[in-house]
């Protein structure tokens, strides 16, 4: 069960939070229209999260997913367990190049159904998608 909470940032900002109270299944998903990107620019898609101090139940890795409006897709497992606990950060979960052909609706999610553990101290955010930095040397 997730329930709402705000933020406020630094720059005083109030931003709306999805909090985790106690799950067994994670299951979050969320969709963006591509066609708000730029054509022939390389994204990152990551969740912004923070695990709380007293977070629990993070054992077992996660799933994180996008899915393409032509099919594409990339998924992996990450472990928070191994993550710091009250920091902000991001957690990739793939790289995509905005295209025609994957113009429309791609999913975003993040879920875990195996591990059987009651899961807590989750807030989320939200999604980033944004342009990959390349490096030049």
């Amino acid at each position: 069960m997730m329930e709402a909470c705000t933020h406020n940032r630094h720059n005083g900002t109030i931003v709306e939070l999805a909090k985790l109270k106690r799950v067994c299944w994670l299951e979050v998903h969320g969709k963006f229209d591509t066609r708000k990107l730029s054509l022939g620019i390389l994204y990152q898609v990551s969740f912004l999260i923070m695990l709380e101090e007293s977070s629990q139940g993070w054992e077992v890795p996660i799933n994180v997913r996008f899915v393409l409006p032509g099919g594409k897709r990339q998924q992996h497992k990450v472990n928070l367990n191994e993550k710091l606990r009250e920091s902000w950060m991001e957690i990739l979960v793939g790289e995509f190049v905005a295209s025609e052909k994957d113009a429309g609706e791609m999913e975003i999610s993040m879920y875990e159904y195996e591990g059987g553990m009651w899961k807590t101290g989750l807030v989320i955010q939200g999604v980033v998608i944004k342009p990959k930095k390349l490096d030049m040397e």
